[in-house]
């Protein structure tokens, strides 16, 4: 690792150079994987989501009901049969049952039967935007994209490595959707026994998105030291892909048994959520938040520290009047705003899309921005895999979602330090103490406790 740092400088101008002069084009190469990456341009797409007028995020409501009991389990289901519907799934851990066969009506009598605390219709909701416009430009072969991962850099990773910190043993769950499995950067820190999904009819490692979204997340965090590519921020880690989206929309059931699966079956030590969707405030939404708040306890209870994004409306958390943001109204959550460049200059400006406010920012991380319109002030990591599955590609993205992965694989850097001997909440309290503390002192809007710092993390 400490020879990549030396190549930086090398490689930096003439890559630069490079990609500025070359015409947008569509990749048209078969060669093999390992001797030509591609970078896949966003130029003008951004995560950035836009409040919908007089409502929440895009959502649906589906023919499930999530049932909060507080008697037993053949109590909850003697309960059910009662109005004639058919337990699908049990949560027995954190007592909720996934159920169907029955309307709104027979849902307000189950919810008055003893024993029985909520009745709530799932929803599907569009946690990420659908990918907008893109381009694709060559840059050639065996290039490595070191010289354009700023995010590392702005939070020290590097030094951290070279202290001997890669996240080796560290397990990240990344409920998300459809991940690359066969992505250069990817393939050899995925964990393919316990990878798996939770929307019917589809593969861990399949996805109708495009952009593969969960691929760009899981590089940020650990995609390989193999000398191509990119470099993740915990390169060692081992990768849980947990499929709970499709095109980024998925249900409430769905994430929920990925949390749960993450934290008992997979055996993670951390959870990444790089999702989020605002609800109106009422009775159902406010539920369903609930329902995620006691499968999250129940994940922290077993030692398993969750990294969730803030947002990307651009609006002040502080007053953000009838409306949930999930799971950043969260606390159960380690929450995450974004930083971005300026034409490169100063990684530490707020985002022009991050959401802000000191109730719901715990940190600050490099999300990126299209804001000054060009590519390198976004974050590149991989993403989808040709069709034939010979070339890799790799996408600039701009997001919270692209800054919760930072802090993720920090976190593992964490936990690989101390062993796995930490609970969340000091995990935390090393984020927190290790945290660079920008704007304001202390708590800050933007900032939370500070943008985090890798290398003081592990110094600590």
């Amino acid at each position: 690792l400490q020879m990549r740092h030396v190549f930086i400088g090398v490689v930096i101008l003439s890559v630069t150079i490079f990609f500025f002069s070359c015409e947008s084009e569509v990749p048209t190469s078969t060669e093999n994987i390992q001797s030509i990456p591609v970078v896949q341009q966003g130029a003008k797409n951004s995560e950035t989501d836009v409040m919908p007028s007089g409502g929440g995020m895009n959502y649906s409501l589906t023919d499930y009901y999530l049932v909060e009991y507080s008697g037993s389990e053949t109590q909850m289901k003697s309960a059910v049969s009662l109005v004639d519907g058919s337990v699908d799934d049990v949560f027995s851990e954190v007592n909720i049952a996934k159920v169907s066969g029955i309307d709104d009506a027979k849902a307000k009598i189950l919810s008055k039967v003893k024993g029985i605390k909520t009745v709530t219709r799932d929803m599907n909701v569009q946690w990420i935007k659908p990918s907008e416009e893109i381009f694709a430009d060559h840059i050639g072969e065996n290039e490595s994209f070191w010289a354009y991962q700023w995010g590392p850099v702005a939070i020290s990773a590097p030094q951290a490595w070279d202290a001997g910190y890669t996240g080796q043993g560290v397990r990240v769950a990344v409920i998300d959707g459809g991940i690359s499995s066969n992505h250069l950067d990817l393939v050899d820190n995925i964990d393919f026994n316990y990878s798996t999904s939770f929307v019917a009819g589809m593969n861990f490692d399949e996805d109708t998105d495009e952009f593969r979204h969960a691929s760009h997340v899981a590089g940020i965090i650990a995609a390989e030291d193999n000398g191509r590519g990119t470099i993740g921020v915990a390169p060692n880690a081992t990768i849980i892909s947990i499929k709970a989206l499709d095109g980024g929309s998925g249900s409430f059931s769905a994430i929920i048994q990925g949390i749960i699966y993450a934290a008992t079956v997979a055996d993670a030590d951390i959870i990444n959520m790089s999702i989020g969707g605002y609800l109106a405030k009422n009775d159902d939404a406010t539920h369903l938040k609930n329902v995620l708040i006691r499968v999250l306890s129940f994940a922290n209870q077993l030692g398993v520290t969750v990294i969730a994004s803030a947002g990307n409306e651009g609006i002040d958390m502080d007053h953000v009047g009838p409306w949930l943001h999930i799971p950043g109204d969260i606390k159960e959550a380690i929450n995450v705003s974004a930083t971005a460049p300026y034409y490169l200059e100063n990684f530490d400006n707020p985002a022009s899309y991050t959401n802000y406010g000191q109730r719901v920012v715990d940190f600050a991380a490099p999300g990126g921005d299209f804001a000054a319109g060009i590519a390198n002030d976004a974050i590149i990591a991989p993403g989808s895999v040709s069709e034939d599955g010979t070339l890799s590609y790799y996408w600039w993205a701009s997001g919270t979602s692209m800054a919760t992965p930072h802090v993720a694989g920090v976190a593992a850097l964490i936990v690989e330090k101390y062993n796995h001997s930490l609970n969340p909440a000091q995990v935390e309290a090393v984020l927190r103490q290790s945290a660079d503390d920008l704007g304001k002192p202390g708590n800050d809007d933007f900032y939370g406790q500070g943008r985090v710092n890798a290398y003081k993390a592990v110094m600590q």
